[in-house]
């Protein structure tokens, strides 16, 4: 027997509710078989619960990819990397690899802090890695700094970032709402290109929603790898992640992570709306 494959490379979340670990669950609870390129170990201070970021070098990543590649891989997605070296490693690997379905979302900090301590990576997504990308799954702070626009707080702020983005390569550009955005509905925004599609559902009110953007995008990357036409994968990813936020945990005092078994598990049936605009 056979099952589709998908690759993550991104960084370790010790918390286990983002990152790789979302990654390969989400991929696991989706019927796909999950690999992974370790490229950044995040702790966390128990106190406080700020986090400690250890980079892993360059050529530690591609021995990994070199690994995974020799497998092969039906999607990959991309999300903390870490440094200017991976972000052209994984653009290299894309194009070295002929990747057709690549997921690039494009992490610049951590939840819970909004400024870039590094901005030469976000210039490298921006340059290098998102051209590369078949879909890109950017939230509000990650879509200003990519198309090098203000703070984001309205659709039509959206648009206008999501246009940018797709000019520079990018076929699909997802660009989250999320809670920042002041709007009844929580609301993401579609570009290809030629139009813009608004996919709504009810906002869940909590807290517990550590990991949301990871999930969202390997759920994309998941569907991808199983053949589901674009749109119908990022809709698929937008109910599965919304049941993993609708059923989320408390870990500890200062964070909840989404239950990313919840869209199979609780059997939710998310209502979304798509809207061309």
């Amino acid at each position: 027997m056979t099952q589709p494959k998908a690759l993550t490379i991104a960084g370790s979340d010790s918390s286990g509710g983002a990152g790789i670990q979302a990654d390969l669950k989400t991929f696991q609870d989706l019927g796909v078989y999950g690999m992974n390129a370790l490229t950044t170990i995040v702790a966390m201070n128990p106190n406080g619960w700020s986090h400690n970021v250890f980079p892993q070098q360059a050529s530690t990543v591609e021995a990994q990819l070199d690994t995974i590649f020799s497998i092969g891989v039906d999607a990959m997605k991309t999300g903390m990397l870490g440094s200017v070296d991976v972000i052209e490693l994984a653009a290299k690997k894309i194009e070295e690899h002929n990747v057709q379905k690549s997921v690039v979302d494009p992490v610049l900090v951590c939840k819970g802090e909004d400024e870039v301590l590094h901005p030469e990576t976000a210039d490298a997504l921006r340059e290098v890695l998102v051209p590369k990308a078949y879909v890109a799954t950017p939230n509000l702070f990650e879509a200003s700094q990519l198309a090098q626009v203000d703070k984001i707080t309205t659709i039509e702020q959206m648009k206008e970032a999501a246009s940018i983005i797709h000019d520079k390569g990018t076929q699909f550009v997802v660009v989250k709402g999320g809670k920042q955005l002041d709007y009844h509905l929580a609301v993401d925004l579609v570009y290809d290109g030629k139009t813009f599609t608004l996919l709504e559902t009810e906002k869940i009110d909590t807290s517990y929603n550590h990991g949301a953007g990871c999930t969202f995008a390997a759920a994309i990357t998941a569907e991808l790898a199983k053949g589901t036409e674009v749109n119908e994968a990022i809709k698929t990813a937008k109910a599965f992640v919304s049941a993993a936020i609708r059923h989320g945990i408390r870990l500890n005092e200062y964070v909840g992570a989404v239950r990313h078994g919840a869209y199979r598990t609780f059997g939710d049936e998310t209502t979304i709306t798509s809207t061309s605009i």
